[in-house]
């Protein structure tokens, strides 16, 4: 075995040597290989690779490649892959290593599943390695759709979870990059879904800075991410894939980024169709070239000749976008011969493998929020005398994908793990009850009290992605993919309660949803609450396994849940006054970083030094050994004024056994204590800063909902 693969090296080897173009020669640095494809490429074969749709040029052994590829949480839209859950889900793991190694999982499928669709040439759409995810917007308005895509609403924790998942995706050769990551939608770019092709999100800097920008900052500088990809939206008046300030200014010269930029797809035909700044394709080809766009995902490009003979852009600058992007695909070994690139030998054998589907079941496990545990009803017995599953959502695969999904023959629904998870004796019945989003049409129910009659009753409901999501995906949203409400579906509400009037015996309340959904009707009724996004393939066996109790819940919300929409300020409003747990100072129905267990844990002999080291102290003090997220979160001296009132600076989540005791450490700096100006400036506010360690947001809510008491400090800091 070890013979043959040395044969195959030197194969390739002396292959690499005997190239036909100077730009196959691997020993030559990748910029001169570019340097020399460009110059013997015609005008019109330059053109043609400026789209997501590049076609072949047959007489420089350039194949076919299409740009457009999909990974948000698995090989997406392109057949049989492992489907992680849902990027929210994700977030809510607060778990870096986990989502490095779902990063990682999901490159290697994406390389197996590219080396065995070139074998076959197939190099349509979405079998390509250049991957436009992750969306790192900030989740900053529960009613947009496509939040679900995104890691919430905290631009650290979205920073800190993005920047593992371009590490796992990208991989760590040194000389090739395993799969391109892309972080979009740069920038100031969350809804409305309706209007995203004409609006202006209007942002002051300093929210900009403090809020929106963070987490692209993060990908380009610690993470090296590949792409960025520009929103649809304007951002100050001006299109994002067209904004010299957004994508040379910032993106380029002040961050160093030095990758390739791609359009939204359509977006630079937005510029003169919607956000009319321009008045012919021409003129916006030439608006978003010279700002910095490498790749337009639509057809505008095609008339770059045209811009060029009217002199609205020049051959020199056509040649530095074309470099720029071409580079990435080398990076890729796309120019290289086989078996040169040790991502070549990466077999089929991985796709939706055993080993990484213990991945999607770990980070479904370690997604899913405990709410709410009256009496500590849950975990369930597996030997329970009689249980009832209701719900839409039970047996519904739909629940498991969210967007942006791959495929597989192996999905286990909720009520699949559930009904693997009890004893055969026990007697367990199911039936849906309801429907999703509307009142049943037949008025006979039987479901109701058969189900008050048993042991425990599990309501499995929540919305799916029919009904929030991208503006042609969600079909059952009548606000183009968005929420005019964020309650839990009225006939689901009804449902419940006549549940309710039929026992007095445990309800428990499963919610799947990419978004909060809002349940004050329902909360006080039923005695326990699960939300678990749309957890994925594995989604229904990690929910039985935290139901009864193999796995403990440790998840945490990564976004605010509202009571209702009467708590938000306009949706198309982009000032962060009075949104998420920074500056939200109405009281919502869940915080932030709120997430219980079935242990307890206790925080204490909280310290921090003179060179910023913070020390406490973690205790289990339940039965059950647990993970639990341990947040830190500071205030400046003008928290609630000019600056958030809680703003998380660091967060691990740590092991511990029952009834045992670990230190948790936390290496700051004095630059993690900096707040923004209004003119988006960094600045050390002089005087008190309190310190808080935690399991949730340090608020009252969060103590009376059931989390751990946090423990907080104080330290004095000068200029």
């Amino acid at each position: 075995m070890q013979k043959k693969e040395v044969k195959n090296q030197d194969v390739a080897i002396k292959e690499a040597l005997e190239f036909e173009f100077p730009w196959e020669n691997t020993k030559t640095p990748l910029n001169e290989r570019v340097d020399a494809l460009v110059k013997e490429m015609t005008l019109e074969e330059k053109c043609s690779q400026m789209l997501d749709i590049c076609p072949p040029i047959e007489r420089l052994n350039i194949p076919e490649y299409n740009w457009w590829n999909e990974a948000l949480h698995g090989v997406a839209r392109n057949g049989r892959a492992t489907v992680f859950p849902q990027a929210i889900g994700l977030g809510a793991t607060f778990d870096e290593d986990l989502i490095k190694r779902v990063g990682n999982a999901i490159s290697d499928e994406a390389r197996a599943k590219y080396n065995e669709a070139i074998k076959i040439n197939n190099r349509s759409r979405y079998a390509g390695l250049t991957f436009w995810s992750p969306n790192v917007n900030i989740f900053r308005d529960p009613r947009w759709g496509r939040g679900q895509e995104t890691y919430g609403e905290d631009p650290y924790l979205t920073s800190r979870i993005g920047v593992s998942f371009v590490k796992g995706l990208q991989g760590d050769n040194p000389d090739y990059i395993k799969a391109a990551a892309c972080a979009k939608h740069y920038a100031v770019h969350s809804g409305p879904e309706e209007f995203r092709h004409e609006f202006d999100a209007v942002v002051s800097k300093k929210d900009l800075f403090e809020t929106y920008l963070p987490a692209f900052k993060a990908l380009v500088q610690e993470a090296n991410v590949e792409g960025v990809m520009g929103a649809y939206n304007r951002t100050l008046g001006v299109p994002c894939c067209g904004s010299p300030y957004l994508l040379q200014g910032i993106l380029r010269d002040r961050w160093g980024f030095n990758g390739y930029v791609v359009s939204d797809c359509g977006a630079v035909n937005d510029f003169h169709a919607f956000h009319k700044v321009t008045n012919t394709p021409e003129e916006s080809a030439a608006l978003a070239l010279k700002s910095g766009t490498n790749i337009n995902c639509g057809n505008v490009y095609k008339v770059l000749k045209n811009a060029l003979n009217q002199d609205l852009i020049t051959v020199d600058l056509l040649d530095q976008r074309l470099k720029e992007n071409l580079l990435t695909r080398f990076k890729l070994g796309m120019f290289d011969p086989i078996g040169l690139n040790p991502y070549d030998a990466i077999t089929a054998d991985v796709v939706d493998s055993d080993s990484h589907r213990k991945i999607a079941r770990e980070a479904a496990q370690k997604s899913i929020v405990l709410l709410k545990n009256d009496r500590s009803v849950l975990p369930l017995k597996k030997d329970t005398r009689t249980m009832y599953v209701v719900g839409p959502n039970a047996s519904n695969e739909e629940v498991l994908l969210g967007n942006y999904y791959g495929l597989t023959s192996n999905t286990q629904t909720i009520l699949d793990g559930i009904v693997s998870k009890v004893s055969p004796g026990t007697s367990i019945n199911y039936k849906s009850g309801v429907l999703p989003f509307r009142e049943n049409v037949n008025p006979i129910d039987w479901s109701t009290g058969e189900a008050g009659k048993s042991d425990v009753c599990i309501a499995v409901m929540g919305i799916s992605a029919l009904l929030e999501g991208e503006e042609g995906e969600a079909i059952a949203s009548s606000e183009k993919g968005d929420r005019t409400q964020i309650k839990l579906p009225e006939n689901q509400i009804n449902y419940v309660k006549k549940i309710r009037k039929n026992t007095d015996k445990p309800i428990v309340l499963v919610l799947t949803g990419g978004s909060p959904i809002a349940i004050p009707e329902l909360f006080d009724l039923v005695d326990a609450v699960l939300f678990v996004w749309y957890p994925g393939e594995e989604g229904g066996n990690a929910v039985a396994d935290v139901l009864f109790g193999d796995v403990p819940p440790s998840g945490k919300l990564p976004i605010t849940f509202p009571k209702s929409v009467d708590q938000l300020p306009a949706y198309e409003d982009y000032n962060m006054k009075g949104r998420t747990y920074k500056y939200m100072v109405k009281e919502p129905q869940f915080p932030f970083g709120f997430g219980l267990s079935y242990t307890s844990f206790e925080y204490s002999n909280l310290k921090i030094s003179d060179s910023y080291e913070v020390n406490v102290d973690l205790s289990n003090a339940g039965k059950l050994d647990s993970d639990e997220v341990v947040q830190l979160y500071i205030s400046s001296p003008l928290a609630g004024k000019e600056d958030p009132i809680y703003d998380l600076k660091s967060f691990k989540r740590v092991f511990v056994k029952a009834g045992e005791t670990v230190n948790v450490s936390f290496s700051l700096s004095k630059k993690a204590f900096n707040q923004f100006d209004g003119a988006g400036k960094e600045v050390l506010r002089p005087g008190e800063y309190k310190v808080y360690v935690g399991g949730a947001l340090p608020s009252d809510l969060s103590e009376k909902l059931g989390a751990s008491i946090p423990v907080t400090t104080k330290i004095i800091l000068k200029t």
